[in-house]
């Protein structure tokens, strides 16, 4: 007779229809989604996931950010959960996985137990955490910051979109504003699966990633001021041009991370140029500088020069100069023993697998913070992500899934 686990697989279709019923809410216009944190789309997604997890017999929690806690019980009332999670809201021309694939799998974990007859003694919380995208509230991962302490409650609230809406009041209004204290759950262990957004499993072959740390990041918002003059009859000597000076900044940016390889990287993403017109010298620039790597050294060595050689930039062509962080985190090493866990259950599946480090942030990087935690990669056609075109394959969605399962059930203690 076969052991309770022993052949632990998800089922694959299940998972897959359960991602392309949730795509079809907040649909976009190029085949992926808009569903932004808060917005209708995003309480219709809830709504079904909470259906799907009440159907699986999952009871529900939320706390006072709006994220959802679905908890199937575990055999000892004393034993931590084990959190299983990613998040279900997207970019404003999103992929239909990001995010998704991970709330959903988990999701799929807890039906494949239920299916399988399998009992634990900690139980598993599948998590769905609110604004991590960060598309329309900024910054990134906030919900699971908040969890984590970076972040204040008030401040969080405080939010604003580009509207001026605030997070605090679209989160009432919307109806899922939870009386959980944000942040009181503790914690046995945390997973989370999601898409590579990156080209190399792809690339190796590889069906898993078994991901050992996440890079850290700066986003450094540079406001730098000119003199608006007519592009046409102000001589090149009599300029103060602010879209110069960002211009070289860019440069020094690309040199600067070329010159901390293997493994940073820099770039410049949004530009905000004021007055914005054809024929006008900006008096204003505001743009933002992304840099990342896993090595803290490296990456607070790049701030350091990035911001020095700024301001001589600026200095010479006589253009005003400040600087901002308005994002940031440290560089994570996921939990030893759960890595391996993930590494364990991609072997006795018999799938390929690579360590490798997350180029993105994610709500695990909070986590982390707080218990120990890992990630379990799938990988993306092309590497492309954070777009309409983000593709995956039913098979990869399943393997990762799989792993899951296996490496969740075994963190949770499995009961004979």
């Amino acid at each position: 007779m076969t052991a309770p686990g022993e052949n632990m697989r998800i089922n694959g279709d299940r998972l897959w229809d359960s991602l392309m019923e949730m795509a079809k809410i907040g649909p976009g216009v190029s085949g992926g989604n808009n569903r932004q944190t808060l917005t209708d789309e995003d309480g219709e997604g809830r709504h079904l996931f909470k259906r799907w997890c009440d159907e699986a017999g999952l009871t529900m929690g939320v706390d006072k950010m709006g994220t959802m806690f679905m908890t199937r019980p575990g055999t000892d009332p004393d034993a931590l959960p084990v959190y299983v999670g990613s998040h279900l809201d997207t970019q404003p021309t999103g992929g239909k996985y990001d995010g998704v694939l991970g709330v959903l799998a988990g999701l799929e974990v807890v039906r494949s137990m239920n299916d399988l007859g399998i009992k634990t003694k900690h139980p598993i919380v599948v998590t769905n955490w609110a604004n991590e995208e960060g598309a329309r509230f900024a910054p990134a991962m906030l919900a699971s910051g908040v969890f984590a302490g970076v972040h204040t409650l008030e401040h969080a609230y405080g939010r604003k979109d580009l509207d001026g809406l605030t997070y605090g009041d679209e989160l009432k209004r919307i109806g899922w504003l939870g009386e959980e204290e944000v942040g009181a759950r503790k914690m046995h262990a945390y997973f989370e699966y999601h898409i590579e957004q990156g080209p190399l499993l792809e690339a190796e072959n590889k069906q898993i990633g078994v991901v050992t740390h996440c890079q850290g990041l700066w986003w450094l918002e540079f406001t730098l001021t000119g003199k608006e003059a007519h592009t046409g009859s102000t001589p090149m000597s009599h300029r103060v041009n602010a879209g110069l000076a960002m211009a070289r900044i860019m440069e020094m940016v690309q040199t600067v991370a070329m010159d901390n390889q293997p493994g940073c990287v820099g770039g410049v993403g949004q530009v905000k140029f004021s007055p914005n017109s054809r024929n006008v010298l900006p008096g204003t620039v505001i743009f933002t500088v992304d840099i990342r790597s896993p090595d803290q050294t490296k990456l607070d060595g790049m701030r350091a020069r990035i911001e020095k050689e700024a301001a001589e930039i600026c200095a010479a062509l006589g253009v005003g100069y400040s600087v901002e962080a308005v994002g940031h985190f440290d560089p994570v090493t996921f939990d030893p023993t759960l890595v391996a866990s993930v590494r364990k259950a991609a072997e006795d599946l018999g799938y390929s697998h690579m360590d490798i480090i997350s180029g993105a942030g994610h709500d695990a990087c909070w986590a982390a913070k707080v218990a120990p935690a890992t990630m379990i990669f799938c990988p993306c056609v092309d590497g492309l992500s954070h777009n309409e075109a983000e593709e995956i394959s039913k098979d990869w969605a399943a393997a990762g899934a799989d792993v899951l399962l296996r490496a969740v059930v075994e963190t949770a203690g499995i009961v004979e």
